[in-house]
């Protein structure tokens, strides 16, 4: 109703600015028509006493024209001559555009009130009605006035004398500044929503279009996430509509800090809010986003009664699965968001549901695995690294392994360890693991096992935290441990989106004599420049060379090159997945210096590792 009332006034505005625009017409014609009778039949057919009569009636009628346009405070009217020199300028030009009368006499038209834009195709316009009779049309125009400010007029010209040698153009200018404030907070009420300021469903659905294309150019994802608050009613009943409005806004506030270059966001209803996040790489990404805004409600809202927690059900639908119109993936999100607060138990719904049943996996075990490491349900294991010639044990490589106290199937770590990257748990996982290795190394020491370095992975999250590599041998001094106790594994491509103060931790840590290898080479970029770049002292070949190396001639060869140049340049070479005789042999006939795989040794726990080290410091050559 409000925004219909709205369209009315600002019609009966326009209408009242047209109707005196009319009548200032209408009136400026009958002046003109008065002073060509005075020119051309007064001066013919009358005498002087009657002619004189005459242009005093005439000059009281154009005094009161004066006092009309002088007193209409909306309405600017302005007069110029032949070469647009002002020779009229009534107080409302004044109000509107900032000159007084006294300072525009003989101005010229584009140097006051024209755009710099404008100004030529005003002169021409001008000129064409002066030479050719071709009337300049009213409309809308955007001027200036004198401090520079744009002005909003519709304007209207009146050609006196157009067939004479002085011919002069009248501008009747209706200020329209209260209408484009009209306008404008109309064109608001009609794309956002008035309380939080966001856009409206209108809105959000014509950018979400532009989106879905984009992503559909891309070939890339877009989720749809209808969030739903539960039992707002019952805080607008139990607090009043006041504070049920000032928690939308404070919802919508936290909303936006979810908000990427590529979201949108909108307020649909009453406690209904929609955003969309588009050029996903993967649909498991939207897991991320549900946390993100998951969090959002996690603290209490701060409103005049008090504190209030508060909680959401969401609703996903994914492009392009799910709908290849905004409408149709929204629809969809609403039916998840309805299928949600169906459930006792899930907070939010994914549309499809074979997705659902996978992120929903994830995420359950994303919670198991954060209440693993609480429970010390997870262990290292380490596999030995064995010289390929004489069979002895050179090094440990530390694995994790997670193994449910519930007595379950163990969780591989191809599972585990890429849901703790993704939803950086993988810190948390990889501080565990560096203080469990120590600790351990520390036993072994004691113990009177030296000589048997131990390798620790990291990944490319973990070395992006500032200090790891100095929170890593603050452990080692921990447990009195030195540089060649432990050691580094890192893939290729960690290393070369490293920034300058993690190489530069690494070579401090290489020249305090810490071996850092780099683990699956083969697999990443590859480019031997790195291998002269990057702080290592071995090369670990990724198993899938070696798998099919003994009946590939072209995986030998590479296998070769890789051993040949690692050699010249002084670095250690580690063969992954030596699983069969074939490989072993093929590995020393490379010369490749350690093997590590199930052929000599599996994965095991630290109780076995130590009594093989203890009983078992040579293996049987074949």
């Amino acid at each position: 109703m409000a925004l219909e009332w709205t369209r009315v006034s600002l019609a009966w505005q326009q209408g009242a600015s047209l109707a005196i625009l009319l009548l200032l017409l209408l009136t400026i014609g009958y002046i003109a028509r008065g002073w060509r009778r005075l020119d051309v039949e007064f001066r013919t057919r009358v005498g002087p006493e009657k002619l004189a009569l005459a242009q005093r009636r005439h000059g009281e009628s154009e005094q009161r024209f004066r006092a009309l346009l002088e007193s209409l405070p909306k309405v600017a009217v302005q007069g110029y001559d032949r070469e647009r020199r002002v020779i009229y300028w009534n107080e409302a030009s004044t109000q509107l555009y900032g000159y007084d009368a006294e300072e525009v006499q003989g101005s010229l038209l584009e140097d006051l009130i024209i755009p710099g834009e404008m100004r030529e195709d005003v002169i021409r316009a001008h000129r064409n009605w002066i030479t050719k009779g071709d009337a300049i049309p009213p409309g809308e125009l955007e001027l200036v006035s004198k401090s520079g400010a744009p002005v909003a007029v519709f304007s209207h010209h009146v050609m006196l004398g157009e067939h004479t040698h002085d011919p002069l153009m009248f501008c009747v200018d209706v200020d329209l500044s209260d209408q484009k404030q009209v306008r404008r907070e109309l064109d608001f009420v009609t794309h956002f929503d008035p309380l939080t300021r966001l856009p409206n469903r209108r809105t959000f659905e014509s950018e979400l279009e532009g989106f879905m294309r984009e992503c559909q150019r891309r070939r890339m994802h877009l989720a749809v996430l209808f969030i739903d608050l539960d039992r707002f009613g019952d805080v607008n009943v139990a607090r009043g509509f006041e504070q049920g409005n000032q928690l939308l806004m404070q919802v919508a506030d936290r909303l936006r800090e979810c908000q990427q270059d590529s979201a949108l966001l909108s307020r649909f209803d009453a406690d209904e809010f929609v955003m969309a996040f588009a050029y996903l790489s993967a649909e498991r990404d939207v897991l991320t986003l549900i946390d993100r805004i998951m969090a959002q409600f996690s603290a209490p809202f701060a409103l005049e009664g008090g504190e209030l927690h508060v909680t959401a059900r969401l609703g996903v639908s994914l492009y392009p699965d799910n709908g290849r119109e905004a409408a149709e993936l929204i629809h969809h999100a609403e039916l998840a968001k309805n299928r949600a607060k169906g459930s006792d138990h899930s907070r939010y719904w994914f549309f499809n549901r074979q997705i659902h049943d996978t992120l929903l996996r994830q995420h359950e075990l994303l919670e198991r695995l954060q209440r693993a490491i609480e429970r010390q349900e997870l262990c290292v294991h380490y596999q030995p690294q064995v010289s390929s010639m004489s069979g002895r044990i050179e090094n440990l490589e530390a694995l994790v392994r997670w193994f449910p106290e519930d007595g379950g199937e163990p969780v591989p770590p191809s599972e585990f360890i890429p849901l703790a990257e993704r939803f950086n748990l993988i810190h948390r996982l990889g501080d565990w693991i560096v203080r469990e290795v120590c600790r351990q190394q520390a036993c072994w020491k004691a113990a009177g096992l030296n000589g048997y370095r131990i390798d620790i992975n990291f990944s490319g999250r973990q070395i992006a935290v500032p200090g790891v590599f100095d929170q890593l041998q603050r452990c080692m001094q921990e447990y009195h441990l030195n540089h060649r106790d432990i050691g580094i594994e890192l893939t290729e491509n960690v290393l070369v989106q490293a920034d300058d103060s993690v190489l530069e931790s690494l070579h401090r840590l290489y020249h305090r004599g810490m071996k850092i290898a780099i683990d699956d080479f083969g697999t990443g970029y590859s480019t031997l420049s790195y291998l002269k770049l990057f702080p290592v002292t071995s090369l670990k070949i990724d198993r899938s060379f070696v798998t099919d190396a003994p009946a590939s001639p072209r995986d030998r060869a590479i296998l070769a090159g890789i051993v040949f140049i690692a050699h010249r340049l002084g670095l250690e070479v580690v063969a992954e997945g030596v699983e069969t005789l074939a490989q072993l042999e093929l590995m020393r006939d490379l010369n490749c210096d350690l093997v590590q795989g199930h052929y000599h040794f599996r994965p095991m726990p630290a109780a076995e590792v130590q009594r093989l080290m203890r009983d078992q410091p040579l293996l049987s050559i074949p």
